[in-house]
């Protein structure tokens, strides 16, 4: 039999729920090996097909979806015409609600979210879908290895005409912070531990906040052309933009946010996800 492999096939981004961490965006490099006999062409399979058909096949499954893990404690699903609604307590005496059509969540057995069981879960279903010949798949879900700092956000673009519209989907990104030309690390930790585990939302998109355990929680919801959208987490969780939260807007209102304290030229280069990203200034 003969392997062939394809490295950074694509990216996932996606955010999932977490039992400490509340809502938790998240990018994965996915890379991927096929084993089997060769066809008539000589090849496993062509790597045309590949860098299509595989690529689509995973982005369908897990991208830009929110990642629930169900047997967490206290979580509770309902689904009703296509619908999906739940409801996630956080250890804390937090709780994250959300509904949306059912093609916006992944429902996945465990009590949180593994990389691992994802990776086994994409081969075993991959493989019913691949040619006779190949007769084993390996898929590698890995972060990118990010040298300073980065953050974890999640946001819904209401506007967007495909799967970003969904409330509840993310990113893990990196961050440069520039003031006259020179980089600040400083300036670049301070961001994104402020960002950390964000969700970055759309001022527009509040509609009402209330307290559950004492705590305050904001409700965010909004119409698409896909249907229905709807979120709540703690408000501490919550960072809140008047424009709409593209990455183009995000690198924008950071640099005039930085701008404010800093004395100089100020450049943001904001990432969404991997090798991805938009440049703000001021």
């Amino acid at each position: 039999m003969a392997k062939l492999f394809v490295d950074n096939l694509t990216v996932m981004d996606f955010s999932y729920l977490d039992s400490d961490r509340g809502v938790v965006g998240e990018s994965w490099i996915v890379d991927i090996e096929l084993e089997g006999e060769l066809d008539e062409q000589g090849m496993v399979f062509d790597f045309g097909h590949v860098k299509k058909r595989i690529k689509q096949f995973i982005d369908e499954q897990a991208d830009h979806r929110l990642l629930v893990p169900v047997d967490a404690s206290g979580c509770v699903t309902h689904i009703e015409d296509d619908e999906l609604s739940i409801e996630f307590p956080m250890n804390s005496g937090d709780v994250v609600r959300h509904r949306s059509p059912a093609a916006a969540v992944l429902l996945l057995a465990g009590t949180e979210v593994d990389l691992e069981a994802i990776a086994r879960d994409l081969q075993d279903a991959l493989l019913t879908v691949l040619p006779e010949n190949v007769q084993s798949v390996g898929i590698i879900l890995r972060p990118e290895t990010i040298q300073g700092a980065f953050f974890h956000y999640t946001h819904g673009l209401q506007q967007h005409e495909g799967q970003c519209q969904r409330i509840a989907h993310g990113h893990r990104s990196r961050l440069e912070i520039y003031v006259d030309n020179r980089r600040s690390t400083e300036l670049e930790v301070s961001w994104a531990e402020r960002l950390a585990d964000s969700y970055i939302a759309t001022e527009g998109h509040v509609r009402e906040t209330f307290e559950h355990n004492g705590i305050e929680h904001v409700k965010l919801a909004y119409r698409a052309s896909h249907g229905e959208f709807e979120l709540s987490l703690p408000r501490t969780q919550v960072f809140t933009m008047e424009r709409v939260s593209t990455v183009e807007n995000i690198a924008i209102h950071l640099a005039t946010q930085v701008a404010k304290d800093a004395a100089g030229v100020v450049r943001v280069k904001a990432f969404e996800g991997v090798g991805k990203g938009a440049f703000g200034g001021v």
